[in-house]
């Protein structure tokens, strides 16, 4: 048999939550031949997470390798788990997630069948009781690839394996740490340097929607800035992208405003809208929405 190593990384920013994370990973079914090592980096000023994530490592009996990586940047912290990371494969999830058993093996199954570089998972939310009806209806905290034209031309740091071999030099972005879109720009460079990135389905983590982020608002948010990180990565800029953002914004605003009886289409094409709003902002030099640290 031949022997795997895998680092599955995770970043950490003032969330007790790491702990139920690391308890999740401690019960991933793996084979023998495997070597399984879980990174942790702690992005706040001070090691606040230190105690925690080493005391529920020996709890567990899990192989827990703790970073200090301080800055309030999401990339620093990203960062520091790459430049830890030692064997071929590197997986990484939220701190906010939950792993099922079959969770790792899934994904290291696909990118060998799937003769991949890089393998996306989905990630389900899980609504508090009290979520609107058209929240959990539209599902519109849940996370899974987006296919353009037949494939996934970018990916996320949720739920995703790839190959360090892939890597080179290639990092996540400084300066896009505390707006967001590290993982869209970074995942975008490894699918046009020519890696191949696959979906595995049934690869599935959760994640609960907090009381804070089960809000239009927060949503509203969210997209506006996944717009403005596409409209920084779009090859051509200038009048025509802006002219053509503008028109996919306004159809958009149009279709919500011709579904006001229907809770989950208004807002579908409501927030489908936010994103192309987010695209011509960032197109006319608006800043980036900061949304970490």
């Amino acid at each position: 048999m031949t022997a795997t190593a895998i680092d599955i990384c995770l970043c950490t920013f003032r969330r007790p939550h790491v702990a139920d994370t690391l308890r999740s990973l401690a019960n991933l079914i793996t084979k023998p031949e495997w070597s399984v090592r879980v990174i942790v980096a702690d992005n706040d000023e001070t090691p606040s997470a230190q105690t925690l994530v080493e005391t529920t490592a020996q709890q567990l009996g899990l192989n827990v390798s703790y970073i200090y990586a301080p800055a309030r940047n999401i990339s620093v912290a990203r960062n520091a788990c790459l430049n830890a990371a030692t064997a071929p494969l590197i997986a990484f999830l939220d701190d906010d997630e939950l792993a099922p058993p079959e969770w790792l093996m899934v994904l290291v199954s696909t990118i060998t069948s799937a003769q991949a570089d890089i393998v996306l998972g989905p990630v389900r939310a899980l609504y508090p009781a009290n979520a609107p009806v058209w929240m959990t209806e539209g599902d519109f905290h849940a996370t899974s690839p987006v296919w353009v034209n037949g494939q996934i031309i970018t990916g996320y740091t949720c739920n995703v394996i790839f190959r360090r071999e892939t890597l080179g030099s290639l990092r996540f972005r400084p300066e896009l740490g505390r707006s967001g879109g590290e993982d869209t720009a970074f995942f975008t460079s490894l699918h046009n340097a020519g890696h191949r990135i696959a979906f595995a389905p049934e690869a599935i983590l959760t994640e609960a929607v907090t009381p804070e982020r089960a809000k239009l608002c927060w949503l509203l948010k969210r997209r506006f800035r996944s717009g403005q990180t596409h409209g920084q990565l779009l090859p051509i800029k200038g009048a025509k992208a802006i002219t053509k953002a503008t028109g996919k914004m306004l159809y958009c605003y149009a279709m919500a405003a011709g579904n006001p009886h229907n809770p989950v289409r208004w807002r579908f094409w409501l927030l489908r809208g936010t994103v192309h709003a987010g695209v011509v902002a960032k197109l006319l030099g608006k800043r980036e929405v900061i949304q970490y640290g």
